[in-house]
């Protein structure tokens, strides 16, 4: 059965602002009607603030009033349909921070050995930056001397069926007659 919000917080502002039954709010916040009567006692939930469901959408005004008149009818609870957003998560590859001084000499190895390869896929494939790639291309990292072209492979950065795949993609096809 659905419950509303926070049932106690609302059990709290049906007894202290409405005419409604015991029975009527247990059924409503799923709870107990002896419940009920702790809180209009003051013995349950004393410190807590109460919430007003109507505000919150859970409940009509209307159908507030209408179950005031006839204590035979139960409080229906309004259910919102809140359209769940689908954000795309991203596919951020985590590179321990051991390998992170890898990647200039994976990228300058993939500069190196496969030139036609977009810098938008090395930056997939390593996990780096395009202004990291401009860089090493340029010879204008701050690393210039001690990079060494190594293979991203060996040094932990993507697996050979990633680097394999992406060469694939971009190696150009031989034409067999």
């Amino acid at each position: 059965m659905m419950q509303p919000l926070m049932p106690l917080a609302t059990a709290v502002w049906l007894v202290e602002n409405t005419t409604l039954t015991f029975k009527q709010i247990a059924d409503f916040c799923n709870m107990h009607e002896m419940e009920i009567q702790g809180v209009a006692d003051g013995e349950i939930g004393v410190n807590i603030e109460g919430q007003n469901p109507i505000l919150t959408g859970q409940l009509s005004r209307d159908n507030v009033k209408a179950c005031e008149a006839d204590e035979n009818k139960n409080l229906e609870l309004i259910e919102v349909n809140i359209p769940k957003t689908s954000k795309k998560a991203k596919n951020v590859k985590y590179i321990p921070i051991a390998k992170r001084r890898d990647k200039p000499d994976a990228v300058a190895w993939l500069i190196k050995h496969y030139p036609e390869i977009p810098d938008s896929k090395v930056v997939k494939l390593i996990g780096t930056t395009k202004k990291t790639i401009d860089a090493i291309r340029n010879r204008t990292h701050a690393n210039t001397q001690s990079i060494q072209p190594k293979d991203p492979v060996l040094l932990g950065l993507c697996s050979q069926i990633e680097l394999d795949n992406l060469i694939s993609e971009f190696q150009p096809v031989s034409k067999e007659q």
